[in-house]
């Protein structure tokens, strides 16, 4: 079966060219003008991908991703940029995209991106992890997918966009051993280059912020040599 893809491009040149691009390589595309168009498009589809430009009319590039992320979805999303500057790409992440391209790309470069966005979605809905509600329990934290916000006796605590994505691994594989690699592939993605020290450190600041407790035993538990893992 054909991948859905969404694209939402102001620029008729660059929108046709996407198109075509992806029609040849057997995607099944849909195009949008506009944010606010490809918004009300997305609910009718099952897409397995959304490539957002970022400056366009009516809604931009960020504002559809951060709708698509309070709705719940987890569909990979890929930002295009004329931008290409730093501020911009981390932006995009923060709210929850998955990659970007900075313009003018190279067909290949935005095919082979495309290609590990797709197969990462998949391994995500199919990879045995349960699924999860707009909101669930993370310890002694309600995660609320949809505000990127952690609720612990009262408290309210904001997420980012990969704290929150981590959450969600732990939470869809109770009692799993994860590995670094594992959960680098699953919140950074299969490009990432960086060290696990980074993972490292967004788990150490996840745990505070589901800890009952300054000081609590935590219920992610590192495995040491390997990676971690969720006790429920």
């Amino acid at each position: 079966m054909k991948a859905k893809i969404l694209i939402a491009e102001d620029d008729t040149n660059i929108r046709l060219g996407l198109v075509a691009t992806l029609e040849s390589e057997g995607y099944a595309v849909t195009a949008a003008g506009d944010g606010a168009q490809a918004l009300r498009i997305f609910p009718q589809e099952k897409f397995e991908l959304v490539v957002l430009d970022i400056m366009m009319p009516k809604a931009s590039g960020y504002d559809v991703c951060r709708e698509l992320r309070a709705r719940g979805s987890r569909v990979p999303v890929l930002f295009l940029t004329a931008k290409g500057e730093e501020i911009d790409k981390v932006v995009g992440l923060k709210l929850g995209a998955d990659d970007y391209v900075t313009k003018p790309f190279g067909v290949h470069e935005l095919l082979a991106r495309v290609e590990a966005l797709l197969r990462r979605g998949r391994v995500t809905e199919k990879g045995g992890g349960r699924e999860l509600p707009p909101t669930f329990q993370l310890g002694a934290a309600e995660i609320d997918r949809r505000k990127f916000h952690a609720v612990i006796a009262g408290r309210t605590t904001a997420l980012t966009a990969r704290e929150l994505k981590l959450a969600e691994v732990f939470a869809a594989h109770p009692g799993e051993v994860l590995t670094r690699d594992a959960l680098l592939n699953a919140v950074w993605g299969v490009d990432y280059f960086g060290t696990t020290r980074t993972l490292d450190q967004h788990v150490a600041q996840l745990r505070k912020k589901i800890e009952a407790s300054p000081g609590a035993t935590s219920v992610i538990a590192t495995v040491h040599g390997v990676g971690y893992r969720y006790d429920a």
